[in-house]
């Protein structure tokens, strides 16, 4: 995990950073945004359709500060500061935002440490 600090055997990462999404044709590096206040990690409906993710697997009712949607959710491996992880994310037009992949509690519960000055 060359790069990285390591504490209590626990990643320490920043509030962005970037993540590697495995695909059918290899792999995609994208900056992603770290968000210990989302449960589940989200990525854009327009990049799950460029990189052809999927399938739906169920959908999810999720509460945002746009109020509670429906959500689509695939499954989705990705690396993140080293390590590979396979996770579940929602579906959510991201199109507006500045980072197309949020990474949630989901995926930080896996060994990470938030240093919000890196």
């Amino acid at each position: 995990m060359g790069g990285y600090k390591v504490i209590n055997g626990k990643v320490v990462i920043g509030l962005a950073e970037k993540v590697s999404v495995k695909h059918h044709n290899g792999r995609k590096s994208v900056v992603a945004k770290i968000d210990t206040g989302a449960t589940k990690s989200s990525i854009d409906t327009n990049l799950a359709a460029e990189l052809r993710l999927g399938p739906v697997i169920k959908s999810k009712l999720v509460k945002s500060a746009h109020g509670s949607k429906l959500r689509p959710i695939i499954e989705a491996e990705i690396e993140l500061a080293g390590k590979k992880i396979k996770s579940e994310f929602t579906l959510a037009d991201r199109a507006h935002m500045k980072y197309r992949i949020l990474i949630g509690q989901n995926i930080l519960k896996d060994g990470f440490l938030i240093d919000p000055t890196k």
